[in-house]
């Protein structure tokens, strides 16, 4: 990746989060106010995630499991998950509860387009090369994943896609990636 291209990239993202922070707050606000009220625990979650060049970083959502949700079960849920809670279930299907996110954009923790950063223990599905590959970029919000399969990605075609994208990452592919997204979310729904 050439630095002019790293340069606008940042620089697309601290304002792209900004002014989405900015014009959704007061949803935020409705969200939060949501979760509170559905049921005890934390407004957000938080978790471990690997950035870039590897390093750990605490990633943000609104919280939409039980409060705890990672002791009753692993990082991977499945349809029907009885630790999901009511407003989760809604927050997760309309991608809502990943706006926190754009604090992490902001922090420089992740990007808006990028593979989606994993949790620790998933290092020992990639190979060592691919692994240095993967960290060789900001985690996205949204990758080129959840652009074409959204959740239904098998982990093979996950890190595939993931892979792909560091390699192939332009201007160009962040675009198409985001107007994917956008057309997985409105249309096609489920998380």
């Amino acid at each position: 990746m050439n630095g002019a291209y790293r340069l606008f990239k940042r620089l697309s993202d601290l304002l792209a989060a900004a002014m989405a922070l900015l014009l959704l707050a007061p949803l935020l606000l409705l969200l939060a106010l949501l979760v509170r009220l559905d049921s005890p625990g934390p407004v957000l979650f938080r978790q471990q995630r690997v950035g870039r060049g590897g390093r750990p970083f605490a990633i943000l959502k609104f919280r939409s499991m039980v409060a705890d949700a990672e002791r009753r079960g692993g990082f991977a849920t499945q349809a029907g998950d009885p630790r999901i809670t009511g407003v989760g279930r809604w927050l997760r299907r309309s991608s809502l509860d990943e706006l926190p996110q754009l604090f992490n954009v902001l922090c420089g923790h992740m990007s808006l387009v990028g593979p989606r950063p994993d949790v620790p223990a998933q290092q020992s599905l990639y190979g060592p090369r691919d692994w240095q590959l993967r960290c060789s970029v900001r985690p996205g919000i949204t990758g080129l994943a959840q652009a074409s399969l959204r959740s239904a990605a098998t982990p093979e075609q996950r890190l595939a896609l993931d892979l792909a994208y560091v390699r192939r990452q332009s201007l160009a592919l962040d675009l198409q990636v985001l107007a994917r997204t956008a057309g997985q979310v409105l249309w096609r729904g489920g998380n």
